[in-house]
């Protein structure tokens, strides 16, 4: 059966012979025509609709291809998947039990204690690799080395530490873990110009590790680099504000360095720390003692004596300090038991057994008590007194009167008897100690200064051998301990 199409074709070449079949072939022609056209529309759509769909498709390949590209740029290649840790256990003990020097399975076993920090075990294993390198070469000696003083170092077994992190660094001296922990061990052990170098080197390989910088402050602290180490414990507190250990260095830094009001704010902060606590209290009672401020200085070292379990060296120093600020503010009864508390412990401590002794006599005499330690205008109007009835059946006129830093004073005066008159230096010295020869010199001098006719210098200690060969042919009288109690009544 012919298609539609060849039977048109046989149609028009039959009719050509025909003449009575033109008007059939004409119609013939426009139904070939009509046909050719809409099998040419139809071959037209389906054309078309087949690049839709194979556009589509090629969009939808390029769409997967681009996918698979990013996913392949934002992810690493899938590696092959870990064993458990069940399968690693189960697989190094199975070698063991055939070799018990399988390095292959020891290091599996070594590196899963390890990552789990299991130190005890990780020690012990990485221990019996280190025993291995000698002989076998395949095993990474630096690696298991320094794993071993790792693993040492967590467990607090820093003789061992020290060792094993010592040969690692033999083997490979330019790695931050080794030169981090190793300077740590070195600081531990007060090797501080050691330990100096090798955090400098850790702190080069990494400049934002914290507790690098920390152990490197600490470390030109302890070597008096104050400066720099200040620099340092700042960037330490920016990132560990309660690090009160550091916080107590910056202070003593800001102290050496002579910046006491901010030293005494931090030691202040520092007073209630149960462990910084008593050390902080008496810094900051030291500073305060210095600048006259007793008030502030007995309250620090009376909280300092608030703690519990407080060093014993501490301890001595804060009731020592206490018992100075309670006679600087004429409060010997105070004093007297924090001395005879240090003289029971220690009787070797200080000067302790001297205060005692001179601490009793105040209490006994307070005219020695207010020329030894009574605020300074006391001290002058006591010394005023003495001048002024020094001599009996005279008149007495104070021409002139100096102090110097509270540890002497210098009163002129014109003094005119019955037989005689004169013009007196009299120099007062408040100390208990012994005066030297180069005090009676300076003294001597400034009698001739003020063309005084002659001198009496009293004090509560004693002269040397050769302050007292020194005046022998003056016209200078000394006056000790000795007579200072026959000088201090004439103050009536």
């Amino acid at each position: 059966m012919l298609c539609p199409t060849a039977f048109a074709l046989r149609s028009r070449r039959a009719g050509a012979r025909s003449p009575r079949a033109k008007p059939a072939r004409i119609k013939a022609a426009r139904f070939l025509d009509r046909a050719i056209e809409g099998n040419n529309n139809t071959d037209m759509q389906l054309g078309a609709a087949a690049i839709i769909i194979l556009a589509v498709i090629v969009g939808l390949l390029l769409l997967v291809a681009l996918i698979l590209f990013r996913g392949s740029g934002e992810r690493p290649a899938k590696k092959q998947k870990k064993k458990d840790r069940d399968s690693i256990v189960r697989e190094a003990n199975k070698a063991l039990a055939q070799n018990p020097k399988d390095h292959e399975a020891l290091r599996s076993l070594a590196d899963l204690y390890y990552s789990e920090e299991s130190w005890e075990k990780a020690m012990k294993t990485y221990g019996l690799l280190v025993g291995q390198c000698a002989t076998n070469n395949e095993i990474d000696e630096y690696e298991v080395t320094l794993r071993y003083g790792l693993s040492a170092l967590q467990l607090q077994n820093y003789a061992e530490a020290y060792k094993s992190l010592v040969v690692a660094r033999s083997l490979n001296g330019e790695t931050f873990e080794v030169n981090f922990n190793l300077g740590f061990l070195e600081y531990k052990r007060k090797n501080f110009d050691k330990a100096l170098g090798m955090l400098r080197k850790a702190n080069e390989a990494k400049p934002d590790h914290i507790p690098t910088q920390r152990y490197l402050a600490h470390t030109l602290y302890r070597l008096k680099k104050y400066t720099e180490a200040i620099g340092l414990l700042k960037k330490v507190l920016e990132f560990e504000p309660e690090d009160k250990e550091s916080l107590f260095s910056l202070a003593n830094c800001h102290y050496e360095l002579g910046s006491s009001d901010q030293a005494a704010r931090i030691f202040t902060h520092l007073r209630p720390d149960p462990t910084l606590g008593p050390r902080a209290a008496l810094m900051a009672g030291i500073i305060h003692l210095k600048t006259n401020s007793y008030d502030q200085a007995q309250m620090d070292f009376e909280l300092g004596l608030r703690h519990e379990n407080i060093q014993p060296e501490i301890l001595l120093e804060l009731k020592y300090r206490l018992s100075i600020t309670y006679t600087q503010q004429q409060k010997v009864d105070r004093a007297l038991p924090l001395l005879q508390e240090i003289y029971d412990i220690n009787p070797e401590y200080k000067d302790v057994q001297k205060r005692l002794t001179k601490y009793k006599e105040l209490t006994r005499d307070q005219h020695l008590q207010t020329f030894l330690i009574a605020p300074t205008s006391d001290f002058v109007g006591l010394c005023r007194k003495v001048v002024t009835n020094f001599y009996p059946n005279s008149r007495t006129k104070i021409t002139d009167i100096t102090v110097h830093q509270n540890e002497y004073a210098d009163i002129l005066a014109e003094v005119e008897t019955a037989k005689w008159e004169d013009v007196i230096l009299f120099r007062f010295i408040r100390t208990s100690g012994q005066i030297g020869e180069l005090m009676v010199r300076d003294f001597h001098s400034r009698i001739k200064d003020l063309r005084a006719g002659r001198g009496f210098c009293v004090t509560a200690g004693e002269f040397s051998s050769g302050a007292e060969q020194f005046v022998e042919a003056r016209l200078i009288d000394l006056v000790d301990k000795e007579g200072i109690a026959h000088v201090l009544r004439k103050a009536g």
